[in-house]
Order: C-alpha cells, then structure tokens, then sequence
C-alpha cells in the first residue's frame, strides 16, 4: 500500500513539474506574441487592400504600381509554364534569395498566414492535448539529449568518445516530403502549363478566403468556392498533419537556398548548456523549435539548420540564456564552444540541478 501511495505521489508531482515547466515556457516565449502580433498586422493590412481593391495584392503577389515581387515559387513555375526569361519573376527570385540567404526561412515564423491559423488551432487545443503532443515530441528529444550526457561522462572516466561509435546518438531524421512535392509541383507545371500548385496553395487559398466571405456577406455573391476553398484550406492545414514540415514546396524552395545562410544563425555556448555544463538533461530549446529542430544537435533532428526559421523561441525559452542569435556566424551553425568555468543560470533553476 505505502509502494503505491509513493508511486501516486510520484506521478502526481511529475504531472505537476510538466504544468510548471510548461507554464514558465509559455511565460517565456515572448518573441512568440511578438511575431503573432506582426502577422496578424500584415495579414488584415493585405485583406484590407484586397477588398477595397487597393492595389496592395496578396503575398502570392504583392508589391504597389510598378513595384512587384511575385511568391518564388509561382515565379519560377510561371517561367516553366511559359518555357520563357520574365523579368520580373527573375527579379522576384533574386531578391527573395537575397532575403533567405540573410534570414533564412523567417517568412514562415513571422508572416505567413498558415502561422496564424497555428496559432487559432493550438489556442481552441485543450490543455490535455496539448501537454500529450509536448509528451511525445519530448521523449525522442530527451533520447538524444541523454546520450550526449552518457558520452560525456564516458569520456570523462577515460573512454575516448568517437573511437567505437557507441557513444554517437543515431541519427533519427525522417526523409524531407517536401522536397518530392516540390518536384511534383514543378513536373506539373511543365506537363500542364501553368502553376498548379498555385490553386491548392494555403496562402493564397487564405486570402482568397477572406475575399469569397467578405464578397458573400457584403454583396451576397456566394458560389460553390465559398464551400470548396475553405474546405481545401482545412484538408491541408489540419488533415494533413504538419503542412509546414512535411508538404510546403515553397518551405523546401527556401531551404534549398538558406542552408548556405550564416547570418542570424542561432548559436549554443557550451560553457552555459545545461548538457555540456552540468551534464543535466534539458533539450527545451528543441522542445519549443516548431521546426522540428533539435538546435543542440541539428544533425540527428527532424530538420537541420536549414530549416532555422528565426523565431527567437529558443532564446527565449532556454533557462541558462546559452543561446544567442549573432549577425554572422563564423563557424558551424548551431553549436560553438567557449572557455567559460561556470555558467550563469536563472536563480529558479538552481536547486533543481543540484
């Protein structure tokens, strides 16, 4: 009986812990609002336009009288469909480039419209839920950060750590979807003429959204794309289950080009890792990466650097301040390692690493 009141108490203060944990992070993320804020500011900007035929455009679009940049994914298959040069597709895939290469796929964490329907998503999500999707990305996560624990303290006792490969976590990347549907996408397009995968994609099916219900309420034209695209927004945002991660052609065009990124890049001191440091199994920065990157150790995450969409919520999140975002990043992106005796911690943290 006393074994089992020990295992209740055990259990119901480890569910307490996660609550906490889980609250502190959420107090933390700060930049999260931050980049909410801005979307959301861009998004009603754009619809605005859109419906008082402000010639604004949308994101698969955009730009102000002859000034005009087009998605580069529509760039690139426009000039496919028509087998010709377009200025102004060449120019809008140049400049967006231009932009990725300097801050990588941040498109997607601060202005894209699928981050914002995220956002609605995970708000309606019940705490239950919620704490059982955090559950299960933290045990792979937790997998890999005991490893590097365990591979630490090997090399400590004199085993020398790489010689064998015992100590080396297994990679456990998934093959990158996206990149097939990239191609497809690009196939289609040659095969059928025109951009295909322009009429499925989220983003503009968004704006065309708020422009088929502002015209349905306003003037009373509704149509059978009042039904449709919607429903076709809601197969791929919520069927399909990580869009971003897993379909996005125009996130896997963006990779392509930031992974030769090095600017804004975030980087780990080792001297104030809670791992390298105190051999303390932590791993929130992963936790909280919604590109499925395990920033600790890029190589054996869901996603490499590539695909950092610099959203700050691992700085924000982790409890040592270990990361930092510098303008360039001289060496390998992810991790550097500076001579530091004792790292600095959040005073909270303390007692629960002694």
């Amino acid at each position: 009986m006393a074994d089992n009141k020990n295992l209740q108490e055990a259990a119901t203060a480890e569910k307490a812990a996660k609550k906490a944990t889980a609250a502190s992070d959420a107090k933390k993320l700060k930049t999260r609002k931050v980049r909410t804020v801005v979307g959301a500011v861009v998004f009603v900007g754009l619809s605005a336009g859109l419906i008082a035929g402000v010639s604004t455009g949308t994101m698969s679009g955009f730009g102000w009288e002859t000034i005009s940049m087009l998605c580069p994914l529509g760039a690139l298959g426009t000039m496919i469909a028509t087998k010709t040069m377009i200025p102004r597709a060449v120019v809008s895939l140049l400049v967006i480039a231009a932009l990725v290469l300097l801050v990588g796929r941040a498109f997607c964490s601060w202005l894209c419209p699928t981050m914002l329907i995220d956002r609605i998503r995970d708000f309606f999500r019940s705490p239950k839920k919620r704490r059982e999707l955090a559950e299960a990305k933290n045990s792979e996560i937790k997998a890999i950060s005991k490893q590097e624990i365990e591979a630490l303290k090997a090399a400590k006792s004199g085993h020398a750590c790489g010689v064998c490969g015992k100590c080396a976590p297994k990679p456990h990347g998934k093959v990158d979807s996206r990149h097939a549907v990239l191609g497809g996408a690009l196939l289609s397009t040659a095969v059928f003429g025109f951009p295909v995968f322009c009429l499925v994609c989220p983003v503009g099916l968004t704006f065309a959204t708020v422009l088929l219900f502002w015209r349905a309420f306003a003037h009373g034209d509704a149509t059978i794309g009042l039904i449709l695209i919607p429903a076709m927004l809601v197969i791929e945002l919520f069927v399909l289950r990580k869009w971003c991660s897993n379909f996005c052609p125009l996130s896997a065009l963006m990779n392509l080009v930031s992974r030769f990124s090095r600017t804004f890049v975030p980087v780990i001191d080792d001297a104030k890792c809670l791992e390298t440091a105190k051999e303390a199994s932590c791993s929130r920065c992963a936790e909280v990466c919604e590109a499925d990157i395990n920033i600790r150790h890029p190589e054996f995450g869901l996603r490499t650097m590539a695909d950092c969409t610099r959203c700050r919520d691992c700085i924000d999140v982790c409890p040592t301040k270990a990361i930092t975002m510098p303008v360039f990043v001289g060496k390998k992106a992810g991790k550097t390692v500076v001579e530091i005796p004792d790292p600095v911690m959040d005073d909270d943290l303390r007692p629960s690493l002694d």
